[in-house]
């Protein structure tokens, strides 16, 4: 397995009269299969909701995609199950895929609804379980709930009792730094959006929005699908910038493919950055967006930074390991005329697709409902500008509710989060 990497700038000419110059790198990153790669073993684990809300056909429909999904386990894969409602078990311990049939008899008799809802006692059993079947494999969780965490009491200074949300967070972050993956699965319309998206982007992980309890299947399937076709893992993208060539001071990277996320730069040294990306598909491009903001340089042909990728290959059993170096250079003219690139302005608009949403859930958290419309409105645009009609429809149809002063239900603040995430759900 290889990783290739890529990169256009939006616009590669650079007037050198200029004292500051902002462009966007758009990097391209896939892992890329040799003629007879094998695929790679999954270490899999189900964190399911057994809530009382998920009593009757909710559960059901769970416990449908769950049979259906082990039927595709192949020999190799490991799974677990773990279920939650106010406490958590381990339905089915770590394990090599033996006898599905044992362990849908185990899920029929086990998973049945009652309870609150403890979401972090949930993901800490399945992180202990994925951590042990993690050893040169795939390893990735599929967290499916239809609630809130419990919240702590604040009174005055103190906090009393566990936050659920908090620690949740901390799970996630601390999984993605052992290579583990959570998706998380959103079911029903009371689910908190905002808990879910960060769990799965905090280390690369998919959000999934399941509005019908028949939906179920289809979004297993199609997270399992994505998870299959992995072949790296723990990849990092590590690049250094020359001297006057610098990151934009606020949110300067973010992915805008498969899935937009914004991405943290972590600096490890004076001008060297990485960026955590998780697993690479196999021919299906990671790509990013860099900020960056270039002095005043002399007219020639220059280099303005390096990278490459640091990554693990579970086929070899080999961690660290890094892909060519890529020269990143930019043409700085005596006489400007833009060279644009358009695959890299699609990417531009993707990203604005998602902040300009981000901007209108802000406004409409403070109350300003025509704010949010306008917002909305200028989403729905720049979704039409890239081809992402579905998204359009969305958030044109949010925007226009808010206009004729009603309220957005729980089911469109949803859609609208999801669509301005990602192309590839259809809602």
């Amino acid at each position: 397995m290889k990783v290739q990497l890529l990169y256009s700038l939006n616009d590669r000419n650079v007037d050198m009269n200029q004292v500051s110059s902002q462009r966007q790198l758009a990097i391209s990153i896939s892992a890329i299969p040799d003629q007879f790669e094998e695929r790679l073993p999954l270490n899999l684990c189900l964190i399911l909701d057994k809530s009382g809300s998920m009593h009757g056909k909710p559960m059901q429909t769970v416990i449908t995609a769950v049979e259906q999904l082990l039927d595709r386990l192949q020999p190799g894969d490991r799974i677990s199950i773990v279920a939650f409602s106010g406490s958590a078990e381990v339905i089915v311990p770590n394990q090599v895929i033996q006898d599905p049939s044992t362990i849908k008899l185990l899920l029929k008799s086990k998973l049945s609804a009652s309870g609150g809802t403890a979401i972090a006692e949930g993901l800490q059993l399945g992180i202990t379980e994925l951590m042990q079947g993690a050893k040169g494999a795939v390893s990735q969780a599929f967290l499916l709930t239809d609630g809130h965490g419990e919240s702590s009491l604040r009174l005055w200074k103190w906090e009393i009792g566990t936050d659920d949300n908090k620690r949740c967070l901390e799970l996630a972050q601390k999984a993605a730094k052992i290579n583990l993956t959570i998706n998380t699965l959103g079911f029903g319309n009371n689910w908190n959006q905002d808990l879910l998206e960060k769990i799965a982007d905090a280390g690369g992980g998919n959000l999934a929005y399941i509005e019908h309890p028949e939906q179920v299947v289809e979004q297993f399937s199609r997270l399992f699908s994505r998870i299959r076709s992995i072949g790296l893992t723990n990849a990092y993208l590590q690049f250094s910038l020359v001297p006057h060539v610098r990151l934009a001071e606020l949110k300067p990277i973010a992915q805008v493919s498969p899935d937009t996320i914004e991405l943290p730069a972590q600096l490890e040294t004076d001008s060297g950055f990485a960026v955590r990306l998780g697993d690479l598909m196999q021919d299906v491009e990671r790509v990013v967006l860099v900020n960056l903001y270039l002095g005043r340089l002399p007219e020639a042909e220059q280099v303005i930074g390096q990278m490459q990728i640091r990554y693990d290959d579970p086929a070899l059993n080999q961690e660290g390991l890094l892909s060519s170096n890529v020269t990143i250079s930019a043409n700085v003219v005596r006489t400007y005329q833009p060279d644009l690139n358009p695959q890299v302005q699609q990417s531009i608009l993707t990203l604005a697709k998602y902040r300009q949403t981000q901007l209108a859930e802000m406004k409409l958290q403070q109350g300003d409902r025509l704010g949010a419309a306008t917002m909305l409105q200028t989403a729905a645009k720049t979704a039409l500008q890239i081809g992402d009609t579905n998204a359009a429809n969305v958030l044109q149809t949010s925007a226009t509710r808010l206009q004729s002063g009603e309220q957005l239900s729980s089911s469109e603040l949803k859609k609208t989060r999801i669509v301005s995430k990602t192309t590839l759900q259809n809602l």
